[in-house]
């Protein structure tokens, strides 16, 4: 899942974490933003075994065209934001800033944790961070 965004060379991970847009869109359709965030816990564990496999098969334990990290770990983030455009936008902002920037301990756990599991934990750690940011955030700001 990511339908080959993460072979575009420039900033990858960005194109997959707006790929997850669409793909939270389209079951939002039928689904209630709940339920489409908790997809996100068996997609996870997909994805650790995904891109583990990747992983080995490709000889590069995370590599830049693996984003099924960036788009599971984002599914909840568009749930969470899905009441308009804007919020979206800034959710995604401030996933990508927490997913570049790394922050204690997401690079500890990028180092440490290897595998399927450290290549989806890191994202999921930079999602923890982009919510309680955007939690703040439309708690503060009318």
């Amino acid at each position: 899942m990511g339908f080959g965004v993460g072979l575009i060379r420039l900033v990858p991970g960005t194109f997959g974490t707006l790929a997850a847009i669409p793909i939270y869109w389209a079951p939002a359709l039928v689904l209630p933003p709940l339920a489409i965030a908790l997809l996100a816990i068996p997609l996870f564990f997909v994805g650790v075994w995904a891109c583990d496999r990747t992983g080995r098969d490709l000889g590069v334990e995370d590599h830049n065209a693996m984003v099924f990290d960036e788009i599971v770990a984002f599914l909840p983030l568009a749930a969470v934001s899905s009441a308009s455009f804007v919020l979206q936008a800034i959710a995604f902002v401030l996933f990508r800033l927490f997913d570049i920037w790394k922050p204690f301990p997401i690079r500890e756990l990028e180092k440490r944790v290897r595998g399927g599991l450290g290549v989806m934990l890191d994202d999921v750690a930079a999602a923890v961070y982009a919510y309680i940011l955007f939690l703040l955030f439309v708690a503060l700001v009318p």
